[in-house]
């Protein structure tokens, strides 16, 4: 696996394979074989379940639109800050 390209999956991606799992796992199908069946790694199942499990994909939709928007804000906050910086040190005359 580790020679393999990772794949980026969208939340709509994820929270399909994510039911596929739950129907395999009632089934009895074991938790390696259903990662197996995905093609993700066990970490990768798991941290799936942490993020989108019991999640609709409208709210993983909007949930990865608000981090988006979260990103950047924190960039034009620090860019803003770093302005600051410049001009209180240019007008001190520390330049």
């Amino acid at each position: 696996m580790f020679g393999m390209a990772r794949k980026r999956y969208s939340p709509e991606e994820i929270i399909g394979k994510l039911r596929s799992a739950e129907v395999w796992l009632a089934e009895g199908v074991s938790v390696g074989e259903v990662v197996r069946r995905l093609g993700v790694q066990r970490v990768t199942y798991y941290r799936w379940r942490k993020e989108y499990g019991g999640m609709g994909v409208d709210q993983a939709r909007r949930l990865k639109e608000l981090e988006a928007e979260n990103a950047r804000l924190k960039k034009a906050v620090a860019d803003l800050t770093l302005d600051k910086i410049i001009l209180t040190e240019a007008a001190s005359g520390n330049w």
